[in-house]
């Protein structure tokens, strides 16, 4: 005990001496200092180099912090920062300098948290900005960024001004030993306080950086909604499906790691009166991008990615309703600021954007718009068909088919000009194919609503982009009975030539799998990637009616081309393959390849308007045909 009295004693004196040398060899007395001091102020010789007198200084600063009696005293605090004063006035540009700053706006923190005086916060704020800006090559600056962030945010409640010091440590100092800290803490403030993030912080060249989410895209029906969720690079996701107490469940959530969403598109979106009832997209975590999803009832679902671009498409089913409810128009929404499809697209009509009420007062809510469904008035009915005769039906073929038997008539086709805007298809002879396809589509479609008595929808009416997944789903949300989408085919060798006409399934068939890359506008390898996803979403009754429609429009275009000096027309069979805009297609669905456009005289019969015209009749007489076959015609209301 006698040991540990005389060490304290020791120690004691140490201090006093050092603490007298300091003071008396202080040549300012000013206790009340603003912002940086002014160098050069004379000052009294001293026997110490600066070195030393930075670490008597140091020595006295710990003492303050562990000797409670000594902290007790605001004076003695500011004694304390005119020792350090004192040394970088004696040296401005020494070694010692920026450290001596550095200390000062740690010294001054300090008093701030023991004396809560608004003179102490600002001068520390200061110290911090005056080490970081006059030695910004100094290793301590990206500390005083830092610790000048951590004042703003914790003590005067500005996450505006600390965003501003954390992105100076990101752009001035990308190997500085505060950079992993200040990112998490940026990717916090966004989370928290909708702050954009730094464009370092989410570029895909840099490792272990965010992924940027896009602006989701949606479309919904009374019983089938399709999100698709773009990225700028394969991310990895999870769903979570919320379960009711009683009943079904009615939420799904996707979180989307190692994930970014920009401020100005988190957002909530309520769709009235459809399936979807209400979407969210927000910022969760500091690397995790959550989508929610609010439906009447989940009856089943299916996620999967599609690459170049990557994108992640989700399909929610729900239970089937009453005859009334379907005859409900389908709609389909989107994001502000995403484009059309077309003026005869589902979009075009969809709706009215109301604001919302304004979240109770201190509750974060993202901006949300809701979506009113306008509603079909009518349907359209089919004329009673013909009844084929027994040698116009596929061998093995009743008279009548399920379908039949079941009342089931067509209502609406879908049909889908292949590519468009930026992505021109195929290119030879001086043509594109996103020209001539929708060229025939525009032929095609009166043609088919005046011989079927049906509704007749284009994907587009015009040149503009949409992804292949876009096409699917508004065919799917306008519950279309039919989905014909038209293609020109190429091929490296100038001699090929005919017609072929495609089903979704999966395919070992080479040129099959050619066919697909090159309308999937991808390679073949990744064709592989589409057999864990096809095996999930496909069923097999689509495959059957998808694979009789195609037999019966291949067949109808082949006998009506045959003769009618277009040349040889070769017949290149009905084929599976996977092709990406038949994915998740609910109903019956073929790709038409009707000519080779890198072929010389396919390519002059594109420009012969009676061969269009031909095959246009041609495509009608076998859909015709299909649903003569398959369906029966609704019978009207009274």
């Amino acid at each position: 005990m006698p040991w540990i009295v005389i060490d304290d004693m020791f120690r004691f004196c140490i201090f006093l001496f050092v603490l007298v040398g300091l003071i008396s060899s202080d040549p300012t007395v000013s206790a009340q200092p603003t912002g940086l001091p002014e160098a050069g102020q004379p000052s009294a010789p001293i026997s110490s180099s600066p070195g030393q007198l930075y670490e008597q200084a140091k020595f006295y600063f710990n003492e303050l912090q562990n000797n409670s009696t000594l902290a007790r005293s605001r004076e003695n605090w500011l004694k304390g920062t005119r020792n350090f004063r004192k040394v970088y006035l004696l040296t401005p540009k020494s070694g010692q300098a920026p450290a001596c700053l550095y200390m000062l706006g740690n010294m001054y923190r300090s008093m701030y948290e023991r004396f809560s005086l608004g003179i102490d916060l600002e001068e520390s704020l200061s110290y911090y900005k005056d080490a970081s800006r006059l030695f910004p090559e100094h290793t301590l600056a990206d500390d005083a960024l830092y610790l000048e962030a951590l004042l703003y945010l914790e003590f005067k409640k500005d996450p505006k001004n600390a965003t501003i010091a954390l992105e100076k440590i990101i752009a001035q100092y990308p190997q500085g030993d505060f950079h992993a800290k200040a990112a998490e803490k940026l990717k916090t403030l966004s989370r928290d306080y909708d702050i954009p993030l730094p464009r370092s912080l989410v570029d895909n060249s840099q490792i272990n950086q965010l992924v940027t989410i896009h602006p989701v895209k949606f479309w919904s029906s009374p019983e089938y909604t399709r999100i698709v969720v773009m990225a700028d690079s394969p991310v990895t996701y999870s769903e979570i499906v919320v379960k009711e107490p009683q009943g079904p469940p009615k939420k799904l959530y996707i979180d989307f790691n190692n994930s970014y969403i920009p401020p100005d598109q988190r957002r909530r979106i309520a769709v009235q009166q459809a399936f979807l009832k209400q979407m969210r997209i927000d910022q969760i975590r500091a690397d995790t991008v959550r989508v929610f999803l609010d439906v009447d009832e989940i009856d089943s679902y299916k996620i999967f990615s599609l690459p170049n671009p990557f994108r992640i498409i989700i399909d929610v089913h729900g239970a089937r309703q009453s005859a009334v409810t379907a005859a409900k128009k389908p709609t389909v929404g989107k994001p502000a600021g995403s484009t059309p499809a077309s003026s005869e697209s589902p979009q075009s009509e969809l709706t009215d954007i109301q604001q919302q009420p304004p979240a109770a007062e201190g509750e974060k809510q993202p901006a949300t718009a809701v979506v009113v469904i306008r509603q079909d008035q009518k349907k359209r009915l089919l004329p009673p068909p013909a009844m084929p005769k027994e040698d116009a039906l596929p061998k093995g073929q009743s008279k009548l088919s399920l379908a039949q038997q079941l009342g089931l008539g067509v209502r609406k086709i879908v049909l889908d000009p292949g590519h468009g805007g930026k992505d021109p298809g195929a290119i030879a002879n001086q043509m594109q194919e996103k020209d001539i396809v929708l060229k025939i589509a525009q032929i095609l479609k009166p043609k088919l609503a005046k011989q079927l008595n049906c509704e007749v929808i284009l994907t587009r009416n015009e040149d503009i982009f949409l992804p292949l997944e876009e096409r699917t789903a508004i065919a799917n949300t306008e519950e279309a009975d039919l989905f014909i989408s038209l293609h020109l085919n190429a091929h490296p060798s100038q001699e090929t030539r005919g017609l072929e006409t495609y089903f979704l399934n999966l395919s070992t068939n080479a040129e099959a799998m050619r066919v697909a890359a090159m309308e999937n506008a991808t390679s073949t390898h990744q064709m592989s990637d589409l057999e864990g996803i096809l095996s999930d979403i496909l069923k097999n009754s689509k495959i059957d009616e998808s694979s009789r429609l195609a037999k019966y429009v291949h067949k109808s275009m082949l006998t009506g081309l045959d003769g009618k000096n277009f040349g040889d027309v070769k017949n290149l069979g009905v084929k599976q393959a996977p092709f990406y805009v038949l994915i998740g297609a609910q109903m019956p669905s073929i790709l038409l390849e009707i000519a080779f456009i890198s072929n010389q005289i396919d390519a002059e019969n594109l420009k012969n308007q009676q061969f269009v015209e031909t095959v246009t009749d041609e495509i009608v007489k076998g859909i015709s045909l299909y649903v003569q076959t398959t369906t029966a015609s609704l019978s009207a209301s009274p």
